[in-house]
C-alpha cells in the first residue's frame, strides 16, 4: 500500500505502473478486493532478506567500528564521540547493504500483476535481481542509494547511540 500510494502522481509526470488509489483505505480495500490477502503482502521476498540483512550488518558494523576508532585512540571508550562515529560508520554499510533490496522490494511491490496477481515484470526476488543486473548492471541495484543514507544514516546514528546509551545504563 505504501509503495503504491508513493509512486503514484499525475500521468503527465507519472513513471512506471500507476495503481491510482484514492486513499489508504481505498488503496487496501481495492488491492484486497482484486488480490485477496496475498496481494498485501506481494514484494515481501524483497523485504524480510532487506532486513534481516541490514540488521545484522548495523549492529555488527557498530560494534566494530566504535572498538577501532577506540583501539585509534581517535575517541576514548565508552565516549559519545566513539559512539557516534561507530553510528556513522554503521549507517553507511548499512545503505550499501539495503539499497539493493529496496530496489528489489519497490520493484516487486509496484509492478503491474495479472488477474490471479502474478507480476507481470518479474516472476520473483531472483528474477528481479537478474534481470536489473542484465538489463541496468549491478550499479542498478543501487538507485537511490544517496536518499537510502539520507534516510537510513541519521536513523542508524540516532538509534545506535540511544541503545548504547540506554545498554550501559
Amino acid at each position: 500500500v505504501k509503495t503504491h500510494l508513493q509512486a503514484q502522481t499525475l500521468s503527465a509526470m507519472a513513471v512506471g505502473h500507476q495503481h491510482n488509489h484514492e486513499s489508504i483505505s481505498g488503496a487496501f480495500k481495492s488491492i484486497y478486493q482484486q488480490h485477496g490477502v496475498v496481494g498485501l503482502w506481494r514484494g515481501v521476498t524483497g523485504a524480510v532478506p532487506r532486513v534481516a540483512v541490514g540488521s545484522a550488518v548495523q549492529l555488527a558494523t557498530f560494534a566494530s567500528a566504535k572498538d577501532w576508532v577506540c583501539e585509534r585512540q581517535w575517541f576514548r571508550k565508552g565516549s559519545w564521540a566513539a559512539v557516534l562515529a561507530g553510528g556513522m560508520v554503521s549507517g553507511v554499510a548499512v545503505a550499501v547493504t539495503m539499497t539493493p533490496f529496496d530496489v528489489i522490494s519497490t520493484r516487486l511491490y509496484n509492478q503491474p500483476v495479472d488477474a490471479d496477481g502474478t507480476g507481470k515484470l518479474y516472476r520473483g526476488f531472483l528474477d528481479c535481481v537478474l534481470q536489473i543486473s542484465s538489463k541496468e548492471g549491478l550499479l542498478g541495484l543501487y538507485k537511490g542509494i544517496g536518499a537510502v543514507y539520507l534516510r537510513l544514516g541519521p536513523h542508524t546514528v540516532l538509534s545506535l547511540f540511544f541503545w548504547d546509551k540506554l545498554r550501559n545504563m
